[in-house]
């Protein structure tokens, strides 16, 4: 039996066997392993085969073709909703894979992870990230557009394409949906569609225990295009219903759209469907057996998948490559009609910087003071023009961030009325909206071809962690601005004084936090992380000062995450002081103290513990003697970081406790944070090393 509406979507019988074959796949995967999320992915399968089969554009043999449209699974417990489609549209993933599900080394691990499975477009697990995630691609890819096509009529772009995410529930009680999907409502981010799985369910029932609000009324609010459709008779997806709403959305360019689809966890399994059981417990051997019987499939068979639907859904293939084909052939026509955007596009795509790009480096007179906030503003300001693809802004702190790549262009939708406002602006304006900028800024990282920043005070990192945490998981190449980093900054308070995120941001594995001593450590700061974009991606934070500094000769072995910045007038030193950022200072002028004394005293700056630690055991050997066992290290934080290098005998001039509201200076003297104070730490720590 075959259908077809007057638009042209066709469903078969195959279809239908298809997306049960799906169903069928998810609750023998979760069987066999013995624990999963079998429920969602089996009600889900018709809404994610129609998706992957019907409206999106993709080719399984190219997983990062630049002309696909993206796919995230937000609720990424449901795993089995991806996996299913990805094998059966003929991606890397095969039945084995699926019969691996959830078990060491396989393709197939429980939460979706970016990188270890061809055609996940991001990892998700922790709800609500894949939202912001969505918003960030939708994002990219306009500003993509920007940069390689701007003047192409709206659809006509080989550039065009669109973001599909399905979400959950439990996406959207999260509060970072209700940030991304405010700012994607602002930003009329026309390429993006949500399909929200309606279910009623979540892991302590029906979702009336904490849910009730009327979502659709929310996303009207907040400037989306909303659609709800019914479920069919049997309360299933009604898939023409849903085709029809997809189209719809897609066509509807002018604003995020959203489908509410009211579904029935696990259907269609006699007994265990529209449970909060089916949510998170395999259904067991005599329930999957009923929903074999039900859907006409062998009781007694695991895994069944029968050679013509895997043959009619691998038609994706044909079908991706015929798009490919068609994308290309306007991508050539493009290149012919611009061919400085299509060098641009392929030195992009490459990872590569241009040509004397650092020569736009500024270079800070030494012996000034320079808060490095405002070095680094300026550094982003000198690079905008050599850089079109580097771009961002700020969690409503440009101001006190210096994130201001352009004042004159701001990443704005047609029809706002401020007089920068350009829909492929340089400078965003994430809002006061800290935990979804950072994973908008990993959507935009993930959808590629542009290098994104966002910035904010540091004590603020707190709102963005989880997010932070999976930059580094990904090993996405984002660039966190944390401003006001110590409490130098001053009278604002304990509230606003960070004091054990450094260790804390530190302690993120892949993470790497780099507090430069002053101006012309920032510019070389800048300029490594810009290197490591493509050849060793790993998300940064950079910890700047809200005062100003002094400013030292430029030395690149910054750039190495620490070197010796003053070295002792002894050939051995008799002590060796270790800081970073605003500290360094003081460790300078603790040096000139002891060396009057006739202790032989070498300053080390080190900006990046994680830099550091990648060079070999001769350089580290070189800027730490392990010989030198008289070791201190300052920094305004807790000490936890540098235990490890100040050893048995070492001091650590830290900060245990909140900061106060008052002046840096009276700060900074009041803990202890004095040239005096690093030295008499110093002559301790020789003490102890003598015994």
């Amino acid at each position: 039996m075959s259908t077809q509406t007057p638009d042209g979507f066709e469903w078969t019988e195959l279809d239908r066997r298809a997306v049960d074959t799906a169903r069928i796949l998810a609750a023998d995967a979760v069987q066999k392993v013995g624990n999963g999320h079998p429920g969602t992915a089996m009600s889900l399968a018709p809404a994610a085969y129609t998706i992957f089969q019907k409206v999106m554009r993709h080719d399984p043999a190219d997983p990062e073709w630049t002309g696909r449209d993206r796919f995230v699974l937000s609720p990424g417990h449901t795993s089995l909703t991806l996996y299913t489609q990805l094998f059966l549209s003929g991606y890397e993933l095969e039945l084995d894979d699926l019969k691996a599900f959830r078990t060491h080394g396989s393709k197939t691990p429980g939460h979706p992870e970016y990188g270890h499975t061809a055609g996940v477009e991001t990892t998700t697990g922790p709800l609500g990230q894949g939202v912001a995630n969505a918003v960030g691609m939708a994002m990219a890819a306009r500003y993509e557009r920007g940069l390689f096509d701007p003047e192409a009529p709206e659809g006509e772009s080989p550039f065009d394409h669109t973001i599909w995410a399905i979400v959950s529930d439990g996406d959207l009680e999260e509060g970072i949906s209700a940030e991304a999907s405010s700012l994607a409502g602002h930003q009329k981010l026309g390429n993006l569609v949500f399909v929200y799985d309606d279910n009623h369910i979540s892991i302590e029932g029906d979702t009336a225990t904490a849910f009730s609000e009327d979502v659709l009324k929310r996303y009207e609010a907040y400037g989306w295009h909303v659609q709800r459709i019914e479920p069919s008779a049997d309360g299933d997806i009604d898939v023409h219903a849903l085709h029809a709403a997809l189209t719809a959305a897609q066509a509807e360019t002018g604003r995020p759209s959203i489908i509410a689809m009211r579904t029935i966890i696990a259907w269609p399994a006699p007994n265990a469907q529209n449970t909060e059981a089916s949510h998170g417990s395999a259904l067991g051997a005599e329930e999957i057996a009923a929903t074999k019987r039900v859907l006409g499939f062998d009781p007694e068979k695991s895994f069944e998948v029968a050679d013509e639907v895997l043959a009619h859904a691998r038609q994706a293939l044909d079908r991706g490559a015929e798009a490919h084909a068609a994308w290309d052939k306007r991508v050539g026509e493009w290149r012919t009609a611009q061919p400085e955007r299509a060098k641009l596009f392929d030195r992009v795509v490459a990872g590569q910087l241009p040509e004397g790009w650092e020569s736009a480096l500024p270079v800070f007179e030494e012996g000034t003071s320079v808060a490095t906030r405002a070095a680094s503003g300026k550094v982003l300001q000198s690079l905008g023009g050599v850089l079109p693809e580097l771009w961002g802004g700020s969690a409503d702190l440009a101001g006190s961030n210096n994130t201001t790549i352009d004042k004159t262009s701001s990443f704005l939708p047609k029809g706002n009325p401020l007089p920068e406002a350009d829909p492929y602006g340089r400078t965003v304006h994430f809002g006061i909206r800290e935990h979804s900028m950072a994973a908008e800024m990993n959507g935009i990282a993930l959808h590629g071809n542009t290098r994104i920043y966002g910035g904010t005070f540091l004590v603020f990192s707190d709102y963005m962690r989880n997010a932070v945490r999976l930059s580094a998981l990904m090993q996405l190449p984002v660039t966190y601005v944390w401003t006001h980093d110590s409490i130098g900054l001053g009278e604002d308070g304990p509230t606003h004084q960070p004091v054990e995120h450094l260790a804390s941001l530190r302690a993120i594995p892949g993470l790497n936090i780099v507090r430069p001593a002053d101006a012309n450590e920032t510019a070389i700061a800048w300029a490594e992380i810009l290197k490591r974009h493509a050849t060793n991606p790993a998300p940064h934070g950079l910890a700047l000062t809200r005062q100003g500094v002094p400013t030292y000769a430029p030395n690149e072995d910054a750039a190495k995450g620490g070197y010796v910045l003053r070295d002792s007038s002894t050939e051995t030193p008799d002590v060796v002081l270790i800081a970073t950022g605003s500290e360094v200072q003081l460790a300078v002028a603790a040096r000139e103290r002891l060396e009057a004394e006739g202790v032989g005293t070498r300053v080390v700056s080190m900006p990046s513990v994680e830099w550091f630690e990648e060079q070999s055991a001769e350089y580290r050997a070189s800027v730490l003697p392990p010989s030198v066992k008289a070791r201190v290290a300052v920094e305004a934080g807790i000490g936890l970081t540098w235990y490890r290098y100040v050893g048995d005998h070492g001091r650590i001039v830290s900060l245990e406790h909140f900061g106060a509201s008052a002046d840096a200076n009276t700060l900074f003297a009041e803990f202890g944070f004095t040239a005096e104070n690093v030295a008499a730490a110093a002559r301790e720590s020789i003490t102890a090393a003598r015994g």
